[in-house]
């Protein structure tokens, strides 16, 4: 799933593909935001850690699940 992140004061925002499911990301960052951890803690599909300070949350954006894309066709 496809995860977008606004962090205040940052040009660009952090996108990341998870495999986290969205009920997981979405209670991760209830957490972070009600205070309950100082950090906003995601895993991409590499196994890479996001670590982003609950604090400078701007915004959380979470995609449509993507399937898996089999095959030589064309991009």
């Amino acid at each position: 799933m496809e995860v977008k992140i606004g962090v205040q004061h940052a040009p660009r925002e952090i996108v990341l593909e998870s495999g986290q499911s969205a009920e997981e990301v979405e209670r991760v960052v209830a957490e972070a935001l009600a205070g309950k951890s100082q950090l906003l803690s995601l895993v991409d599909e590499h196994g890479r850690k996001v670590l982003i300070p609950a604090d400078r949350l701007a915004y959380v954006e979470l995609g449509e699940p993507a399937p898996r894309k089999v095959g030589f066709g064309a991009l």
